[in-house]
């Protein structure tokens, strides 16, 4: 445990160090080629440092916010466009922490009172999911006696409440530094009412916000003049979906180090294809047909649900990640409670 922390200090440090040097190069390169070519080792450079970390809590979400997002934002940034890209430029101190954390700046400053209103309503939606996490993680201990599918279950919830409890608290920790409003990383999927409204504004806000404009509006871009107009969102949404399936086959390697399946790919590609249809559809019947959201959102929920049982966690689980991430954490929790280092190999999970 000791050594994975080293290497994470180490790995973090040349991060910090790379993102200095992205900062610099805006006044040495202009916007375009030049500039692409001199943050092109930096991206490399960040796919391959998640390698040197094993562990899931620690190495999958360095690997989350650097290869993807940072990549991402940096590959942006090298044509003059995305969060990164100001004029005048970003201060090196917003730089940072806008490039390689899952966070996002409001647009539009609301009033404290408001303010107050959605920290206070959000504060007591995070500590009931923290309190239903631990929950969860007791009701693992009973295991032998439930379901498969029931397991399943339990671990989509446990990864969303695991998800959005760590991105909230990146974005905390920032605000509370920056002193600025950041948007939530999730806007209460479970309450989505179509395919539409839970990948483009409820799940993961922060891929959504980075796929939409290094993806998905090149192509539709690109597109407007090749297909009629109100076509052009249909590859767009197909290339955006299996750029997401291609960046978690990568991240769900960093955690496992097993061989890709494709079966994530397989995942995503199948939610691309049901989206467009949908946006087919909705276009074709031009609200004439307009189905209750009461019935439309859990059939996109249980559409969600079923492909994943089917085939999102079964590479997720086949290495054991969910007995990694529960020992690790316990690991963690000990060093909380006796202030020393536990390796996780000494850690009994409730999973077992």
């Amino acid at each position: 445990m000791e050594g994975e922390i080293y290497n994470f200090i180490i790995v973090w440090a040349i991060v910090l160090a790379s993102l200095c040097y992205s900062h610099t190069i805006v006044k040495f390169f202009p916007k375009g080629k030049s500039r692409f070519l001199a943050i092109i080792p930096i991206v490399c450079l960040f796919f391959i440092l998640p390698l040197y970390l094993t562990s899931i809590n620690l190495g999958g979400t360095t690997s989350f916010f650097i290869a993807w997002l940072a990549n991402f934002k940096l590959l942006l940034f090298a044509f003059g466009q995305g969060p990164l890209s100001s004029t005048p430029p970003l201060p090196l101190s917003t730089f940072i922490p806008l490039a390689c954390l899952p966070i996002k700046f409001q647009k539009y400053s609301t009033s404290d009172v408001e303010t107050t209103k959605k920290r206070t309503r959000s504060t007591l939606n995070h500590v009931t999911k923290f309190a239903l996490l631990a929950i969860l993680i007791r009701v693992y201990s009973y295991k032998d006696y439930l379901h498969p599918k029931i397991i399943l279950f339990l671990y989509c919830l446990h990864i969303y409440f695991m998800l959005e409890i760590i991105l909230t608290m990146v974005s905390t920790m920032v605000r509370v530094v920056t002193r600025v409003e950041l948007e939530p990383p999730f806007d209460e999927p479970y309450l989505a009412s179509s395919l539409q409204d839970f990948w483009g504004k409820r799940w993961n806000l922060m891929v959504t916000n980075i796929l939409r404009p290094t993806i998905y509006d090149p192509v539709r871009s690109i597109m407007l003049d090749r297909i009629p107009r109100k076509w052009a969102p249909l590859p767009a949404v197909l290339a955006t979906f299996f750029v997401s399936g291609l960046m978690h086959e990568v991240i769900f390697y960093y955690i496992g180090r097993l061989k890709p399946s494709g079966e994530v790919m397989i995942f995503f590609l199948i939610h691309g294809l049901a989206l467009a249809l949908e946006i087919v559809i909705k276009k074709v019947l031009n609200g004439r047909i307009w189905i209750p959201r009461i019935i439309s959102g859990p059939l996109a929920l249980a559409f969600i649900i079923f492909t994943s049982f089917w085939l999102f966690f079964p590479p997720f689980l086949r290495g054991e990640t969910e007995l990694k991430a529960c020992t690790e954490s316990l690991a963690f929790l000990e060093f909380l409670k006796h202030g020393k280092l536990v390796s996780p190999t000494n850690i009994t999970c409730p999973l077992l």
